[in-house]
């Protein structure tokens, strides 16, 4: 059994787990306060569970350093984007302990992040950095939190529906340097992600039989990749070939310095081509809808552009207010096909309180 006694004013508590004593403040002066907890603990540790002052030792500092750990040792790609969301929240919860990150304190860091201006959706990754952070301790052993706060997402009204016509693609590729436009091509016509493209190394490519191989691992998913050429994208990369580096693996590079980053110079070239609000990504919803128009069966196009699920795919393939008026063509066409009567009146429009006549046209 444990006890009650006071260091000044301030109550602490005895008790007693597997034969070793603990004492732990109650941060209070009140007695009734200090017993409720003094019950709390007994009762952790009658039902087989930690006490909460384990918990309480936890800070948010190493339960993020836990969830970078995790990413490093299971070769996350993404793991220079969870370092931007890590930092995002140690600016807020940097020095709490983990047992104070409640769900009205983390309502509060929300609140402040849609004041910077943030969308839901760049909010909605920081938070699901935190919830992976308190899952990780909740899987520890022995366990470094005791409970999984919850930790309300945001509605996404945000997701981008861009995606470049062909004479926007032209604007752009024609205004970008070499072998930036060779990038852009390769992405238009086969929705690669930007950093698939940009690791991709000779010994992926096979000129002779026009085709790129993507191993597993290399891509985001996972999965392996095959994508053939057709002639124009075999030329280019016939093109690149030809000028490659020796001693440079890489296919796009610069004077043999492997290309990371070109923001600069699309920037320029939206601007050159007069087209707003583009990014680079929007290729990748480009080329799903033309593969889809071309008549690419979806399984297919899934492949092609390494869409996992049927549901992010959709996402992806954009319908545009074109398809939009070619469906009610085609419906007209069809019903028309289909409702042409021997008098050459449309039997659609023709009803039991309709004249022939009434048509606009057979």
């Amino acid at each position: 059994m444990g006890c009650l006694y006071r260091r000044g004013e301030i109550y602490w508590i005895k008790y007693f787990r597997k034969g070793k004593p603990f004492n732990e403040s109650c941060h209070t002066k009140k007695k009734e306060v200090a017993k409720r907890l003094l019950k709390l603990r007994e009762g952790e540790i009658s039902k087989g569970e930690i006490p909460g002052i384990y918990f309480d030792k936890v800070g948010f500092g190493e339960l993020a350093e836990d969830l970078k750990t995790d990413y490093r040792i299971n070769g996350r790609k993404s793991l220079w984007r969870i370092g931007i969301a890590v930092k995002h929240l140690s600016d807020y919860f940097g020095s709490m302990k983990a047992t104070t990150i409640t769900t009205a304190e983390i309502k509060r860091y929300v609140e402040k992040r849609l004041e910077t201006g943030l969308a839901n959706g760049s909010i909605n990754r920081e938070l699901a950095a935190l919830k992976r952070m308190f899952h990780l301790g909740r899987q520890c052993t022995p366990p470094k939190v005791g409970v999984i706060p919850y930790i309300p997402m945001l509605k996404e009204s945000n997701v981008r529906k861009g995606f470049f016509e062909h004479k926007e693609f032209l604007a752009v590729r024609d205004a970008l340097p070499f072998p930036i436009n060779s990038i852009v091509t390769l992405a238009f016509r086969t929705g690669w992600r930007k950093g698939e493209i940009l690791g991709l190394t000779w010994d992926r490519v096979d000129l002779k039989e026009g085709v790129i191989t993507l191993h597993p691992g290399e891509t985001k998913n996972e999965d392996a990749r095959t994508v053939y050429m057709d002639e124009d994208l075999l030329r280019e990369m016939q093109f690149l070939h030809m000028n490659r580096e020796k001693g440079c693996p890489f296919v796009f590079h610069r004077d043999g310095e492997h290309v990371k980053d070109f923001r600069g110079a699309w920037d320029e070239a939206c601007e050159k081509a007069g087209i707003q609000g583009k990014i680079f990504h929007d290729f990748r919803r480009t080329a799903v809808r033309n593969m889809i128009r071309a008549g690419v069966p979806e399984r297919v196009a899934m492949m092609i552009s390494g869409h996992k699920t049927r549901s992010i795919f959709d996402r992806y393939h954009i319908v545009s207010t074109e398809d939009l008026k070619m469906a009610s063509l085609r419906q007209q066409e069809y019903l028309r096909r289909q409702g042409v009567g021997e008098n050459g009146y449309n039997l659609v429009t023709v009803g039991p309180n309709r004249n022939p006549s009434d048509n606009v046209s057979p």
